[in-house]
Order: structure tokens, then C-alpha cells, then sequence
């Protein structure tokens, strides 16, 4: 069956999610016939629908979130998400110091970061031992890898979906998603500045802060930046960003709220220090790249728009759009390959990348609540379109060796042969339905999405045009009980898709959980554990013999999350999380492999964090303590099992001094003992994690 007639094939599983969109629409045609009838149908209260999903937590104050939407598109309590959901706050991310999404994700249960060391080109995360996409608002941006290192400083909030989830946010891989929280204009006044200076010469100073317009507060406004100036920990490296963000909503009614943010990303850097040779100790500043070709450049423009508007008796309407223009580039030469003859010259190779993005995607979606009886609906029903136009050129070639007792640059080439040059022109459209039904104390949750994709893409060196269909249909169900107000556990299955490929069919899938979470009444805290079965099939490899990609392969992980945030006291509070994994190869076509673990997916991780204030005693202002811990078990750099790196602990630190009511001193450390070991090795060359770093931030507020 070819790729055309398997799309076809699937376009029958969209019926089934038509079919059930128009009965999920049946209360809202029930209520219409039967509104004169109080006694059929109760309307709830008015809706009025924050399409950040944010509701009413106080992200820049408390490290405990109680609400999401990453688990459904639905709004709800993270007691109720049938899913394994963790937020990080502003405020956790502002106490750690948090500089990329890998460092925000640091603490969190199922997710391993950092396997790349100092290869910092993009942002490198697992969930559940599979890459994770990510998204903003709910709308997706795409695989880290490859892509742009966002801005933790322009988020309210970063929230993580564990696990499958296609029906929730469209094609992605399976092991979950990353959604990032703009953030946005307040109808309130508010605001704060820093200036903070730290290791290897960095300097950084950024402002948050909005205000109502107008008296009636109907206008407000919010500007987020900062700048950023230094190196990173090795010889020859760069460190720039500079980002500025700008939001003003509008709120005409009551029921009605308009958003509109525009930002501007831009980075300069240096990708990495190219490695050092397999089985050597050089300090972490020691230099194999080429100073004058090692490069990470980034420009991007980004306006996001987000309405929502309560129609009454139930019945609401939101939609979030955004359009990015994207540019980025890099020049790598690091070491490709360390000699076993006693020589200390190292092979080295030149890397580079040339890309551009165009992107608009846009959702819109109805919700309607309703109460018949003993039974509370809440149906949504949604339509998604995702149009993006990309260049993709790359480079690679051989170096010049280095002598790694005696490095000698030679500078940059005159050119890097050119391997491969790609357009693609992609376009996606989706429909979506969720239904929640809830019967006294359980809920019933069913999820149904088709995503069709249309994808043309250009190969520029040759002229040839590949183009490839796909329908994509995902489902999702989950049972909730609540066996007290303060204690729930759930079921759940769903599924996810993602091509991999325009020749092959896509990649697949699938995850049984069952968990348990406990939100006490009595301080801010969540507690959840969750264990989980998660297979994806249609693995695709390119076979050896043929060249070509074939779908030969299934893995599967199964694995415990367990994670805690509280605010155990108004002096302390926490962050615990610990997981296990235990991956498997089932199948792979090229043989070999079969019973072997997954690469860089440790059986185990686990992370520590505690914050404790000591309150002013009249003379010296409050101090808090905060001190980290993060441990990963060893994983294997290859699917063949043969190299890994051991397991290894890293230890964190914070201090902050109240030096008035509005202005703190705060003091970072990462990696306090200067721990070192190799994170990413086996095909040349090694790469050890990050180094010890010290940062300085003096912060107003008001």
C-alpha cells in the first residue's frame, strides 16, 4: 500500500471524529430546544476563558502551580488532569536561575537534560526516553533539536505533558511536550529590574513590567527584555542575547479579552568547544573548534494574538494565533575522530547550517459547559491550521587535524562543501474534539484529533520535488476519580504520530498510565506518582544495504514518575522528583540491536530542591537558602550498548538577601564542586557537562 492509499485508508478514521464532534455538539442543541425547562438542563456560571491557561495562579510568587491546559485543551486543575503534568513557575525558574530550558527542566520527574554537554548549538531534553516537542500557547514551534533556544525570560510559566499526546497539541513524538506560557499584560501595576554579572565574563540586565492605559482598566500593557553580554566556560566561546517582548490586551466586556505580543529573539554564540579526544582530561576551557569559524547566529520575530469571549449561558469561544519569521546559522569544526596509534593528532570536521522559516498556525475552539442532574459536561470542539515555508542548507567537510599538546589554528576555510539543500512547503489542518463528563466524583475523558498534512519538498541540488499526504487520526481516554477533595487517581491511554520521513509511513505512538495525585487543603503543595507502559513503533531507520529509510523498528519504556512542589511552611519549600526507566529495543530491522536499551536514557534520575528563609530579625533583612541536587544513572552513548557515561551527581546553590522591602541580592552557584564527566561521547570525540558558574542578580521590584 502505497503512502497516498494509506492516507486515504485513514480518512474513514476522521468520520468517526466528525460523527462525534456533531453528538459532542448535542447539549448544545438540547439546551436550545429545551431552554424554557429548568428542570433539563442547569447552565453554569459564566465562563470567562484565559487563553494562557494560567487561571488564577500566581506564577511570580509561589512554585506550587494548581491549574493547566497541556493535559487537554480544556482549562483544568492539575488534580483533575488525567495526565502527568509539572509546571515551573517564574518564580521556581527566578530562584534557580534558570538561562535555558534545559536548566528550567533540570528538576523535573521523567525528564533527563544535558546529554550534549557542551555542544549547546540547541536545546537538548527527554521525556519518558523519547525527544519531546515543544510549544508556545499551546501552538506548536517543533523538535529543540535543530531548532531555536528559547527565552525562559519571556514565560509565565513552562508546563510538561509526559507521555503521548497528539490528541492534545497534534503530531509529535511520544514521549511528551513542552509548552511554553507567554507572558502577558496584567490589569494591574506591576513590575521588576534587574542587573546581575557572573563567571567567564558575563553581564546581563532585563525589566518586566505593565500597567493599566486607561482608569477603567479595559487597556493594559506589559514589556518584558533584557541584554546579555559574555562568553560561556571555553576559550573562543560567545554569549549575546538580546530579546524584547511587548503585550497589550484589550477588554471591551467583561467576557471578552484580546491579546496581542509581539517579541524579537536575537543570539550569538559559539555551538560548542568541539569536543576533546575519547579517554582525555583537558580543563573544560580548552579549545578544538577554529576561532574564526565557530558560530551560532539566531534572528526571529514572533506576533502571537489570543482572544477569548464568553457567549453566555455555558458557552464560550478562544482562539490563539502566531506568525514567526525565523533566520539562523552556524559554523562547527570540532573533532571527528581520536587516533589509536599512539598519535596525537585529532581528525576534525567542518559543520554548517543555513536556515529560514516562515510560520503562521492559528486555533480556534468552542467550548460549552453544562449540568443535567447528577452528571456535569464540558465539551470542546476545535479547528487548527499550521502553514510553514522553510530553506534548509547544509555543509560539512574535512579539517585540517589538530595536535591536541599542541593545538595550532588554522582558521576558517575557504568554503564547506555543500551536501544538502531543502525547501519544504508544509501544511497542516486539524479537527479535535474533548469531552469530559462527570458523574459525582468521576470523570470521563475521550480525546479525538485528525491532523492532515500536505508536505512538498524541494531538492535543491537536483531539482526534485517529493510531495506525501498524511492523515493522521489520535485518540485519548482516561478515567478520574476523586476519592476525596484533596486525593485523585486516573487511568489513561492515548496516542501520538509524527513523520518522520515524506517516504515512509509516520512514527507511532502509544502509552497506558495510571497515576495518583494528592493536593492537600492545608498548604500549597501537588504530589503525584504515575507508572506508565510507552511504545512507539514504525521506528525509522535507513537500512545499510538499500540506503533507503525503512519503518523497521519498535522501542518501548515503561517507567515510575514520582514528583513533589510544596510550600511546606511560609519559610520552606521544595521540589523533589525521581524516576524510573527501563527502555527497550523490541525490533530493528538492521538486526543487532534487539534487547538492548535505548541511547542517553538513564535507568534512573532524580533532583533536589529546597529553599529556606530565615525572616528578618529587625536589623538584617530576610535571607533564603537554597540548595540542589541532581543525580542521573548511567546510559549508553549508542543503540549498540557498547560506550556509556557512568552516573554522576551535581550539586546547586542559591542566596537571597532582602536588602529592602522591593530589592533582594541574590547569589547563584551550578555545579558548586565543579563535578565533571564525559555526558556525550562514543563517535570521536567526548563532550563533559557544564562547569561550575556563579552569578550575581541585584533585583527591584514593585
Amino acid at each position: 500500500m502505497t503512502i497516498r492509499d494509506a492516507s486515504r485508508a485513514r480518512y474513514r478514521n476522521a468520520m468517526l471524529l466528525g460523527c462525534t464532534a456533531l453528538v459532542s455538539m448535542a447539549p448544545t442543541i438540547a439546551f436550545a430546544q429545551e431552554a424554557d425547562d429548568p428542570a433539563t438542563v442547569t447552565v453554569l456560571p459564566t465562563l470567562v476563558v484565559n487563553v494562557s491557561g494560567v487561571g488564577t495562579d500566581d506564577d511570580r510568587n509561589s512554585i506550587v502551580a494548581t491549574t493547566t491546559t497541556s493535559g487537554g485543551k480544556i482549562a483544568a486543575p492539575l488534580l483533575d488532569t488525567p495526565a502527568s503534568v509539572s509546571v515551573i513557575t517564574a518564580k521556581e525558574v527566578q530562584q534557580r536561575d534558570a538561562q535555558t530550558t534545559e536548566e528550567v527542566l533540570q528538576y523535573t520527574a521523567g525528564v533527563s537534560t544535558d546529554f550534549y554537554g557542551s555542544d549547546d548549538r540547541f536545546d537538548f531534553f527527554k521525556i519518558r526516553g523519547f525527544d519531546a516537542y515543544t510549544y508556545r500557547d499551546g501552538l506548536v514551534i517543533g523538535a529543540p533539536f535543530g531548532g531555536v533556544r528559547e527565552e525562559p525570560y519571556a514565560f509565565e510559566r513552562i508546563e510538561v505533558l509526559k507521555g503521548a499526546n497528539s490528541t492534545t497539541f497534534g503530531v509529535s513524538d511520544p514521549g511528551g511536550a513542552v509548552n511554553y506560557v507567554t507572558k502577558t499584560p496584567k490589569n494591574e501595576k506591576f513590575g521588576e529590574a534587574y542587573i546581575s554579572g557572573g563567571a567567564f565574563g558575563t553581564a546581563e540586565i532585563g525589566a518586566d513590567f505593565g500597567d493599566n492605559i486607561t482608569v477603567d482598566e479595559t487597556l493594559s500593557y506589559r514589556l518584558t527584555g533584557k541584554v546579555r553580554v559574555g562568553n560561556g566556560e571555553y576559550d573562543y566561546s560567545r554569549d549575546e542575547t538580546q530579546f524584547v517582548m511587548g503585550g497589550l490586551t484589550w477588554r471591551p466586556t467583561d467576557a471578552t479579552t484580546l491579546t496581542v505580543v509581539y517579541d524579537h529573539l536575537s543570539k550569538e554564540g559559539v555551538p560548542g568547544s568541539g569536543g576533546h579526544p575519547v579517554g582525555s582530561d583537558f580543563d573544560r576551557d580548552v579549545f578544538f573548534g577554529e576561532p574564526d569559524y565557530n558560530f551560532r547566529g539566531v534572528d526571529r520575530d514572533t506576533l502571537s494574538v489570543m482572544l477569548s469571549h464568553d457567549v453566555g449561558y455555558g458557552l464560550s469561544f478562544s482562539s490563539n494565533a502566531r506568525y514567526s519569521n525565523t533566520a539562523s546559522d552556524f559554523g562547527y569544526a570540532y573533532i571527528s575522530a581520536t587516533p589509536t596509534d599512539g598519535s596525537t593528532l585529532a581528525s576534525r570536521a567542518f559543520f554548517g547550517n543555513e536556515s529560514t522559516r516562515e510560520n503562521f498556525v492559528i486555533d480556534g475552539r468552542v467550548q460549552y459547559e453544562a449540568s443535567w442532574g447528577m452528571v456535569d459536561s464540558t465539551t470542546l470542539v476545535g479547528l487548527e491550521h499550521n502553514s510553514s515555508y522553510a530553506t534548509n542548507k547544509t555543509y560539512w567537510g574535512p579539517a585540517p587535524s589538530i595536535d591536541w599538546l599542541n593545538p595550532v589554528y588554522t582558521g576558517a576555510p575557504g568554503s564547506v562543501p555543500l551536501i544538502g539543500s531543502t525547501t519544504n512547503d508544509q501544511k497542516t489542518n486539524a479537527a479535535y474534539v474533548q469531552q469530559d463528563l462527570t458523574f459525582d466524583r468521576l470523570t470521563a475523558t475521550i480525546g479525538l484529533r485528525n491532523d492532515w498534512m500536505d508536505v512538498d519538498q524541494t531538492d535543491n541540488l537536483t531539482g526534485a520535488l517529493t510531495a506525501a499526504e498524511f492523515s493522521e487520526f489520535t485518540k485519548r481516554g482516561a478515567l478520574t476519580y476523586k476519592l476525596t477533595d484533596e486525593l485523585a487517581a486516573y487511568v489513561s491511554y492515548a496516542e501520538s504520530a509524527v513523520p518522520a520521513s515524506l517516504s515512509v509511513e509516520p512514527e507511532r505512538g502509544e502509552q497506558w498510565e495510571a497515576g495518583i495525585k494528592y493536593q492537600p487543603d492545608a498548604f500549597p503543595a501537588l504530589f503525584s506518582a504515575a507508572v506508565y507502559d510507552l511504545t512507539k513503533s514504525n521506528m525509522t531507520r535507513t537500512n545499510p544495504a538499500t540506503l533507503m529509510q525503512e519503518t523497521i523498528g519498535e522501542v518501548r519504556v515503561r517507567g515510575i514518575d514520582l514528583e513533589a512542589k510544596a510550600e511546606v511552611m511560609e519559610n520552606l519549600s521544595l521540589t523533589v522528583a525521581y524516576s524510573y526507566m527501563l527502555s527497550d529495543i523490541v525490533e530493528n530491522g538492521t538486526g543487532g540491536n534487539e534487547g538492548n536499551e535505548l541511547s542517553f536514557v538513564p535507568n534512573h534520575i532524580a533532583s533536589l530542591w529546597v529553599d529556606y528563609t530565615l525572616p528578618s530579625n529587625g536589623v538584617i533583612g530576610d535571607m533564603t537558602f537554597g540548595l540542589g541536587a541532581r543525580y542521573s544513572g548511567s546510559y549508553f552513548f549508542n543503540d549498540t550498548n557498547t560506550q556509556s557515561a557512568g552516573s554522576s551527581i551535581v550539586f546547586d546553590a542559591a542566596f537571597n538577601y532582602k536588602v529592602q522591602d522591593n530589592t533582594t541580592l541574590q547569589l547563584n552557584v551550578s555545579n558548586i564542586f565543579d563535578e565533571k564527566h564525559v555526558a556525550y561521547g562514543g563517535f570521536g570525540a567526548d563532550f563533559y557537562n557544564p562547569g561550575r558558574t556563579v552569578t550575581a542578580t541585584l533585583r527591584q521590584t514593585w
